[in-house]
């Protein structure tokens, strides 16, 4: 750290060098009172204009109190937090989930440390592993919250993908359609469900539900690194890369850093862009082919773990690395070309079986934007506390890329030097006219643009920053400093913060406000593990939907009927005689299998919150089948029932 600047020191500035030299991809251009001589800058020219990328300020105080008084926030934070965790009750989560449930403490914690962040980024000259310990902070009362709280994993998804690795597992190898159906998707892109077999058997657990609850924050650290490096290519200005870096895991309530091979594909994407904008364009031209074949080497592997393990993020990828190829600066084609190479060898050969099939309505699909971006029935937020969550989640990411907006607005030296990085957050757009992606083409556009949103963003939120010369004219024009445009305490001081607080208290919601859907307490696992210990091979399966714990569970010998799945006059049929039309649709297993009918909580919460069937509907259907001679109550707690058809003409288990 330099030492403080003396007031004579500053009347004579000396040019400070960018690390790199002049060309390097982090490296900040000289203005022009940085290249002048000390006799010009004494020269009745005007000030300079504020530049806008790094700061060459002295800290506003220093010694040890400047070290440690960071460490105070954080530790309150925490320890609010910790405390939070365990005076929150999570047995009765209604339609706000998460939201009402915790503890005021939470939001407190939550409150200082924003707070303290804002103001510890802020000092150019403080060391960055503040700045990091926060952001771990913010990581950790973000997404280790729900694996504490909660004493079973989330989603239906992320069980659904343990059953895939159990598959992998049993069977030894991967299957076609004619042996597991619709399921055999996943075995044409086994690349993750590969990778968590055998890293099940190394840890040597018998199922990935010992640690899939803490892959929202594993997946989110994966993703660090590669962010660092993005910024740290545009600017080695400290504030706005770890400003940036807070927004970002603000604005990523998706929910895509779950258990899923999407987690990992998407931090190595990130991985990918992050080597390109650094080695690759003009930077490899200087620094010669023998150092770019290895960096190529290197974006290889990533890009084919990427492609063997989803189908979305390759394309994502290349519309990417295509708008890099819009600068000047990184026309080097040998990105893309690599990974349309290796996109079109995977889909010509493993993906072709799905993807025949799948084409014609992935043509039809093309150019249709407004049926790509609708959510259509089952998945329309219904109920006051569903409707706040999404609006929550839409009100954060228009206030972050409206930030964006502005940030490219007014930092014009940005505005230039980062323009790759503009480009790669515009590039995902054009994906609303190539496909629905199962009415998730939107969120998942917006989560491939936020690494380029969030820096813009974060540049919207940080004050105008000066050059040490520009700062010597202070004294000189009457010793005065401006801090902004508003003065000490006017808005331009109080609103960047508020705003970042606020955008950080509203990720709350967005991520958590529908874990009454994504939540199964051990009730409901306790069930569900019951009717597939018992359902012999061959067995039907029949449930409202798939949102309950180990839906998958046994797929390739058990079947599965999701009556919410089928068209609304067969629902309506369901709701008007429920037991005769569910044993007539149950009818054709054969012994020795059985048929199953199971509801769960669920199922109930999906369906109330999605816009689907209502609890009075679903209550109604529950009842007619206990009272139906046709059905045996086989299980039943707090969580669901399960009964079994009887069989006609064999003997009753």
């Amino acid at each position: 750290m330099r030492p403080p600047v003396t007031p004579r020191e500053r009347s004579t500035p000396e040019p400070t060098p960018a690390r790199g030299g002049a060309n390097a991809p982090g490296s900040v251009p000289e203005t022009a009172s940085q290249s002048s001589s000390p006799s010009s800058s004494e020269s009745s020219s005007p000030a300079p204009a504020p530049v806008t990328d790094l700061s060459d300020l002295p800290p506003a105080w220093s010694g040890r109190r400047a070290l440690a008084w960071p460490a105070v926030p954080l530790s309150v934070a925490l320890a609010l937090w910790a405390y939070a965790v365990r005076h929150t009750d999570v047995s009765r989560l209604d339609d706000y989930g998460l939201v009402s449930a915790l503890h005021p403490a939470f939001w407190a914690g939550l409150a200082v440390l924003t707070t303290g962040f804002w103001f510890t980024v802020r000092d150019a000259r403080r060391p960055g592993a503040w700045s990091a310990a926060y952001v771990l902070g913010l990581l950790v009362m973000e997404r280790a919250t729900q694996a504490v709280l909660y004493p079973t994993p989330l989603y239906a998804w992320a069980w659904k993908h343990e059953a895939v690795i159990d598959h992998l597992l049993t069977a030894g190898g991967l299957q076609t359609a004619d042996q597991v159906g619709d399921m055999a998707v996943y075995d044409q892109w086994p690349g993750f469900f590969a990778a968590q077999a055998a890293l099940q058997r190394l840890l040597g657990v018998d199922s990935a539900v010992m640690f899939m609850a803490w892959w929202p924050l594993a997946s989110s650290l994966m993703l660090l690194l590669p962010l660092l490096l993005i910024y740290r290519t545009f600017t080695e200005d400290r504030r706005l890369i770890w400003t940036a870096v807070w927004l970002f895991y603000v604005a990523n309530w998706v929910g895509q850093d779950y258990f899923s091979p999407q987690s990992v594909a998407y931090a190595l994407h990130v991985g990918v862009l992050a080597v390109v904008l650094r080695r690759f364009g003009r930077s490899a031209v200087r620094g010669g082919r023998p150092r770019q074949a290895v960096w190529t080497v290197v974006i290889t592997v990533m890009i084919v773990a990427i492609v063997i393990s989803h189908q979305l993020t390759p394309g994502m990828l290349v519309v990417c690395l295509l708008g890099l190829c819009l600068s000047r600066r990184h026309r080097d084609r040998i990105p893309v070309v690599t990974t349309v190479m290796i996109f079109l060898a995977w889909c010509l050969t493993a993906a072709l079986p799905f993807l025949s099939a799948a084409m014609p309505d992935m043509i039809r699909s093309i150019g249709d934007v407004g049926a790509n971006v609708e959510t259509g029935y089952g998945a329309t937020p219904t109920g006051t506390g569903a409707i706040a969550t999404s609006w929550a989640a839409r009100l954060l990411s228009g206030s972050v890329l409206l930030l964006a907006a502005v940030g490219v607005l007014r930092q014009r030296v940005l505005r230039h030097r980062a323009r790759p990085l503009l480009l790669v957050a515009a590039a995902p757009l054009p994906m609303f006219a190539a496909s629905s992606y199962g009415s998730e083409m939107i969120f998942r556009v917006l989560l491939f643009m936020l690494p380029g949103a969030a820096f813009f963003a974060a540049a919207a939120l940080l004050p105008t920053v000066r050059t040490l010369a520009a700062e010597a004219a202070a004294p000189e024009a009457g010793g005065r400093r401006t801090t902004s445009a508003g003065g000490r305490w006017g808005l331009g001081v109080w609103v960047p913060p508020v705003a970042l607080l606020g955008g950080t208290l509203a990720f709350v919601p967005a991520y958590s406000g529908k874990d009454r859907i994504n939540y199964f307490p051990p009730q409901e696992v306790a069930l569900v593990r019951q009717l597939f210990d018992q359902a012999p091979g061959g067995s039907l399966v029949v449930a409202a939907n798939r949102n309950y714990p180990d839906a998958y569970a046994s797929y390739w010998s058990v079947d599965h009927y999701w009556f919410l799945d089928d068209g609304r006059s067969h629902v309506d049929e369901i709701v008007r005689s429920p037991a005769a039309t569910l044993a007539r649709d149950m009818a054709g297993v054969e012994q020795p299998a059985r048929a199953y009918f199971l509801l769960t909580q669920g199922q109930m919460a999906n369906s109330e919150m999605n816009g689907q069937l209502d609890e009075a509907q679903l209550n109604r259907i529950q009842k007619s089948v206990a009272a139906s001679p046709r059905f045996r109550l086989v299980a039943e707690n707090s969580a669901g029932w399960l009964y079994v058809l009887r069989q006609s003409g064999g003997a009753e288990r």
